[in-house]
């Protein structure tokens, strides 16, 4: 009999996301795959999501999408539709941070619980009461809590199909993701001043006020242009035309789903190594690990030494959604013991 799996996503976004929604991206794919595999998946996500699983929602749209939503009231019913329905499943596969977890005493179904990064450590206390019963995934070694238990970590994946290798190095820089001062969108624009390239920003305006201050002033449409937030259709251009993507974040990233989607295109990364960035990128195989500005400014002048193919070829063996699930059915069958 195949494993009966619950995967319960967050519904900030559909999944997958049109554009921006890490979290329901990876679901998204795990669900795909492990459909292929034979699991009975049914996806608990809004009811705009797609998937070839079984989709059942309890909340029409996702609520980053309809300031109408209250997301309490979204949230609480979405969580609640699948844990009313555990008896169904052998396993349900928490992708909603730890507010489920708060449910998992009520039911017999276990429950695996990836842990897609900690917003403050002010959550820690709800994963340390459910330390015992439940099972963590972490997604990297960075982002590890000395205070819980991990049954594994498990490296995102990516459908490498969707990103053709471009062995053609390209003309300008990019920077690819949230507009928020940790994710260091103010320092790409210092760095293509000093280089004298031309720097494409994409990705959703997070912080307005940053984006006001620092990033709109520079706007010029020609040697920084801001492209708004990049769909999946467009992403691969996007990112398989950069000469190099930076990554500069003052913050520990638990992943970064940007730079593994971009290496899969032939594009090198030169990122501050802080969190999992030492676990994505091979300094000076696949791009650069630097500490500072002046850094990057040097590394952006060696990055014509970097081999794309050896971008590509690393995330073909390192990071494709098939690996994902193959490791994610190991945990299942861990936790029930199979």
């Amino acid at each position: 009999m195949p494993i009966r799996l619950a995967m319960l996503s967050p519904i900030s976004w559909r999944t997958p996301p049109r554009h921006y929604g890490p979290w329901e991206s990876v679901v998204s794919l795990l669900t795909e795959q492990l459909v292929k595999m034979g699991l009975e998946v049914t996806l608990f996500a809004t009811g705009d999501s797609q998937t070839s699983g079984q989709l059942v929602a309890a909340w029409p749209r996702p609520y980053s999408e309809d300031p109408s939503v209250n997301p309490k009231v979204a949230e609480c019913l979405h969580i609640s539709e699948a844990f009313e329905r555990s008896a169904d499943f052998d396993l349900i596969h928490n992708h909603f941070d730890f507010l489920p977890l708060t449910y998992s005493g009520l039911i017999e179904t276990p429950i695996l619980t990836t842990i897609h990064g900690f917003s403050s450590p002010s959550i820690i206390p709800v994963y340390k009461k459910y330390n015992d019963r439940g099972h963590y995934v972490a997604i990297s070694e960075a982002d590890k809590s000395l205070e819980l238990d991990y049954l594994a970590t498990i490296h995102h994946g990516i459908d490498i199909t969707q990103f053709p290798f471009s062995k053609d190095q390209g003309k300008y820089l990019l920077f690819f993701g949230r507009i928020h001062p940790e994710k260091g969108v103010h320092e790409a624009i210092q760095v293509a001043q000093r280089v004298g390239m031309k720097l494409l920003i994409a990705g959703i305006i997070q912080d307005h006020a940053y984006f006001e201050k620092l990033v709109e002033p520079h706007i010029d449409g020609t040697m920084v242009e801001y492209l708004g937030a990049v769909g999946p259709d467009r992403r691969p251009e996007v990112l398989g035309q950069a000469l190099a993507l930076l990554h500069l974040i003052s913050f520990d990233e638990p992943f970064g789903l940007s730079l593994v989607e971009a290496m899969a295109c032939g594009t090198p990364v030169i990122a501050f190594g802080r969190g999992s960035i030492p676990e994505i990128i091979r300094h000076g195989e696949t791009g650069y690990i630097v500490e500072d500005i002046n850094q990057v400014v040097e590394a952006v002048a060696a990055v014509h030494s970097i081999d794309r193919s050896a971008c590509r070829d690393d995330v073909e063996r390192r990071f494709s959604d098939t690996r994902m699930a193959q490791d994610y059915i190991r945990a299942y069958q861990k936790v029930l013991g199979l």
